[in-house]
């Protein structure tokens, strides 16, 4: 983990927990029709994210830029192209109604809720946590995880492989040519070497693999053991809390009225 982030309680949640209960919350939110009860469930999923995140709040607002893009550009898609009967503006083809703002909002809060859940289930889930929770609380065959953690793993280094065969064409000057020839070349000259190694690394994991006995179906034993405490209690109570007083106050104290 990063030294200038702090571990919180979210940290501590089973992955698999967090992981399944992200991906309902995720479903529910499709089914939400009322704007203002999306608005208060997506508000209180960024409480959650800025307060309990762990990192620092210019690393939070730098990664949100994205997002808030696409909340923009979904909902702005929807406003000035949709249709409804309460006619507010046109121009052209820009036909802003009442019903396509609203259809827009709710369409637009719905991706920032995606993209905020997503956003905190990647900031607060180490990957090596997650595939040792599937592999004991789901029960995923070792052979998938370890080779999805492999495989994490051998990033870095095909990575470190491109800068290295990258300098070596500046040295050789073929990073000043110019011109289709010089593309394809290029291209060649980059996927032939990455593509081959990372054959032989793959080659040489699964045998590694298969020494290990990662292909046995019998009980085996972790370096990491993940069971549910009470943190994971208290992350699901809160969004049942999120969700029921969310739809009590849309009704008590909407935002618009629709």
């Amino acid at each position: 983990m990063n030294v200038s982030s702090a571990e919180t309680w979210l940290h501590k949640i089973n992955p698999s927990l967090k992981l399944f209960v992200l991906i309902v919350l995720c479903m529910v939110a499709l089914f939400i029709k009322d704007l203002n009860y999306m608005i208060n469930v997506t508000m209180g999923v960024l409480l959650l994210f800025l307060c309990f995140s762990g990192h620092p709040i210019k690393r939070i607002l730098l990664l949100s830029i994205p997002f808030c893009f696409i909340f923009l550009s979904t909902s702005s898609a929807i406003i000035l192209f949709g249709q409804g009967e309460t006619l507010w503006f046109k121009w052209g083809l820009i036909s802003i109604t009442e019903e396509s703002f609203m259809r827009g909002l709710l369409v637009g809060f719905r991706a920032l809720l995606f993209a905020v859940l997503g956003l905190t289930f990647s900031l607060t889930t180490r990957p090596v946590n997650l595939f040792y929770s599937l592999m004991q609380q789901v029960k995923l065959k070792p052979k998938y995880a370890y080779s999805f953690m492999a495989a994490l793993r051998l990033i870095p280094i095909m990575l470190e492989e491109f800068q290295t065969i990258r300098n070596a064409m500046r040295v050789r000057g073929v990073e000043r040519k110019k011109g289709i020839r010089s593309v394809y070349f290029k291209m060649k000259a980059y996927s032939i070497p990455l593509l081959s190694g990372s054959i032989r690394r793959a080659h040489r994991i699964a045998v590694a693999m298969e020494a290990k006995r990662f292909s046995d179906t019998r009980n085996r034993t972790y370096y990491y053991e993940f069971g549910f405490s009470k943190n994971d209690h208290g992350f699901i109570l809160y969004f049942v809390i999120l969700l029921l007083a969310g739809f009590y106050l849309s009704v008590q104290f909407p935002y618009l009225s629709i």
